[in-house]
């Protein structure tokens, strides 16, 4: 995705509000209504230094101001990831809850950054979950109609709705199934090691992500966090090779299925350094 076309990807997420705050960091408040028009100048502001600072609260911790929408402040927190990692060669890891180990692998992270469809990926996909869709749908099995519960928040739940959608609404389940699985692994680590998942889970997500029978076992046996990655990026290339077209977009979600792990410490520096320092304004807590 290139430059123009994602200025103008952002634009279409911004609200008025949004925009006359990025105009008063230009010196030109005026300027706000023109910028939906101006992908270009509207990049420039969303990677000013000053954007960071604009949205933050008392203390300079990041709340979101009353002017900033939560995707401008995931914008913000993702720029200033780009920004910080420029200066690192190395990043922590967790090898545990509260563990840390360095890894020099800044250098591949700035990478995965310098392109902006990437940003605006991982924008998009933070403030996707400020509000987790729940509900119920219908299933047929054994001749009987089952009523079965699906949560965003649950990939196990989530991917029986594989089994109950059209094949044509597949796409949208797999690339749900991958956005929840970097969700997880990304803003929850913690959460998604400690609660790793049981025997028959792990197969029914494995055969969920259509992985030979024959590749199961030695997967299902690899640490959690692998095993979460293996499975995201799997779900994000089947949702890229069942698109009916190949846009802009879904080439990113294959640039992402190809560089999982990579986006997923992307967001673990994010949630670390910006997310939950003064607590967790923005997400309901997995299981809850």
């Amino acid at each position: 995705m290139d430059r123009l076309l994602a200025g103008r990807e952002y634009a279409g997420h911004l609200t008025d509000a949004d925009l006359g705050l990025l105009a008063s960091l230009s010196g030109d408040p005026a300027a706000a209504p023109s910028l939906r028009g101006d992908p270009e100048a509207l990049l420039r502001l969303l990677e000013h230094p000053g954007l960071f600072r604009a949205v933050s609260g008392p203390g300079d911790m990041p709340t979101g101001g009353a002017a900033a929408s939560p995707f401008l402040v995931f914008t913000a927190f993702v720029q200033r990831a780009a920004a910080e990692l420029a200066s690192m060669d190395h990043v922590p890891e967790r090898t545990g809850p509260r563990q840390r180990v360095p890894l020099f692998d800044a250098p591949a992270l700035r990478d995965f950054l310098a392109a902006p469809g990437r940003r605006l990926f991982l924008a998009e996909l933070l403030a996707s979950f400020t509000r987790v869709a729940s509900g119920r749908y219908r299933t047929r099995a054994g001749g009987r109609t089952r009523t079965r519960r699906f949560s965003e928040l649950d990939p196990v739940r989530l991917a029986g709705l594989l089994d109950a959608v059209p094949q044509a609404e597949r796409p949208g389940v797999y690339r749900r199934l991958g956005d929840v699985t970097l969700f997880l692994t990304g803003v929850f680590p913690d959460y998604a090691t400690s609660h790793a998942l049981g025997p028959v889970d792990a197969a029914r997500l494995l055969r969920a992500a259509a992985l030979p029978a024959s590749q199961r076992e030695r997967v299902a046996s690899t640490p959690a966090i692998e095993l979460w990655e293996h499975l995201g990026a799997r779900w994000y290339r089947a949702a890229r090779d069942l698109a009916p077209a190949a846009t802009a977009r879904i080439t990113v979600v294959g640039e992402v299925a190809d560089r999982f792990q990579q986006a997923r410490r992307v967001l673990n520096h994010v949630t670390d350094r910006y997310l939950f320092p003064g607590g967790n304004p923005w997400f309901p807590l997995p299981g809850s």
